[in-house]
């Protein structure tokens, strides 16, 4: 016979009810609750509360509803507070019954404004030196790359502030304040170009339109794929300019210092290349100049791996057999300029092919040109070309995890925020790392 369900409240009370029985043993949020220790965050936000007035929401579930809102990708803290009475799993996860009151959605922004930055970056610390102790981070080979996160703002917010100063409502002010309080990228059009609506994010052209985006710096361990550094920066900053800050971080948080980073052309400046000498560090990171020392040319002229060096007369040798003796010295880029004479250029029948300079060719050469020369010697070895061809998939897997958690858009405005929303992100990808370990 088919049944059929009864009319209205079969029970008016249900007895011996238990949030605990109702949720599988091998629930998501179980095993969290079994790996992670929510309850340091008291110790570190109880000097940022009061000791009178009302009783705030306890930090520890205040951090629970912050994973539960990245984790599950909630789409606004106000449809998170609507959704927890509505899920057991998310009620046992807070330590709520049936019954617990949900405070206001406004309580997680006012946390993020009273706790800052600092306690999800200790978070995800803390998280990553489980990953640590359990033997999931080698520590010595770490790979690097970035990515868009595109800023909760619109395009047309964007504003000129050296030429619409007269046209702005009153509210200018006030932006030019926020202004002056800004770190300023790498990119030029960003020093004239601001948002109004979140003057921190920086304009970037993609896809032959611009955006409104930061960048997400990371470094992922090559054993389990553990981040194990993160750093959140406008969107035109320059990736090079963070590979020594990414690599110090990996030192700081796990307490194990990389002998190889492995990165794409975007980080193979002569800088870099020189500090990861100095670190004994081995770079197997494309240069920026790999396609010239393969025997290729800028605008087909020949490279500068043509010349030949001979360290007892200070001078190269070109194709053509003239001799270029040093010109000039740059302190300020470590580097000497080797020009051939006037007279030898212009007589030479392979100048088209050599240079477009009326002057003649030059050639520079870095004061450490050995240790430069070393460095991309090793760049361009098996096991550096093996790194590479691994890192691109990598990486890509660990942007493409974080993409579920809503990564590819700011929730917030404002660096900081977004650098909140980047710990979390982080800080959720190594815990599943735990868990399945």
């Amino acid at each position: 016979m088919m049944g059929r369900m009864p009319a209205g409240q079969e029970s008016l009370f249900v007895a011996g009810f238990s949030l605990d029985k109702r949720i599988r043993q091998d629930h998501p949020l179980r095993k969290i609750a079994g790996v992670v220790d929510f309850k340091f965050v008291d110790g570190e936000v109880r000097d940022k509360y009061g000791y009178n007035g009302n009783v705030s929401v306890p930090p520890v579930v205040v951090l629970k509803m912050m994973l539960l809102l990245v984790a599950y990708n909630v789409r606004s803290e106000r449809e998170l507070m609507e959704t927890i009475p509505e899920r057991l799993d998310w009620l046992w996860f807070l330590g709520y019954n049936l019954e617990s009151d949900v405070p206001g959605h406004s309580v997680l922004s006012k946390a993020r404004i009273r706790w800052g930055e600092d306690v999800f970056k200790k978070f995800f610390e803390r998280v990553l030196m489980q990953c640590v102790e359990r033997g999931l981070v080698d520590g010595s080979k770490i790979f690097m790359d970035s990515s868009l996160v595109y800023a909760d703002a619109s395009k047309n917010s964007v504003v000129d502030t050296e030429t619409n100063k007269k046209y702005l409502d009153k509210g200018y002010p006030e932006l030019e304040k926020r202004l002056g309080e800004r770190e300023v990228g790498d990119g030029k059009v960003n020093r004239r170009h601001v948002s109004s609506t979140d003057p921190e994010a920086a304009i970037i052209r993609r896809g032959g339109s611009p955006n409104l985006a930061y960048k997400v710096h990371r470094s992922v361990d090559s054993s389990s794929e553990v981040i194990t550094a993160t750093q959140t920066t406008a969107a035109d900053t320059d990736d090079a300019h963070k590979m020594a800050a990414l690599m110090e971080d990996h030192k700081r948080n796990t307490g194990l210092a990389a002998k190889v980073v492995v990165a794409d052309s975007k980080y193979g400046t002569v800088e870099n290349f020189l500090s990861c000498y100095d670190m004994k560090v081995k770079a197997h990171v494309y240069g920026l100049r790999r396609a010239q020392e393969k025997g290729g040319g800028l605008d087909g002229i020949y490279s500068e791996s043509r010349f030949k060096y001979d360290e007892s007369s200070d001078s190269y040798e070109c194709p053509a057999g003239k001799r270029l003796r040093p010109k000039s010295r740059h302190l300020q880029r470590q580097s000497v300029d080797y020009a051939a004479s006037k007279k030898d250029c212009a007589a030479c029948d392979q100048r088209s092919a050599c240079t477009k300079n009326k002057d003649g060719r030059t050639v520079k050469r870095h004061l450490r040109h050995r240790e430069l020369s070393l460095m991309r010697s090793r760049a361009g070895s098996k096991k550096a070309k093996a790194d590479l061809k691994t890192r691109s998939h990598l990486m890509e897997r660990s942007f493409a995890r974080s993409v579920r958690y809503g990564f590819k858009r700011a929730r917030w405005r404002g660096r900081w925020r977004v650098a909140i929303q980047e710990y979390m992100t982080s800080t959720i990808q190594n815990i599943f790392v735990l868990t399945r370990n």
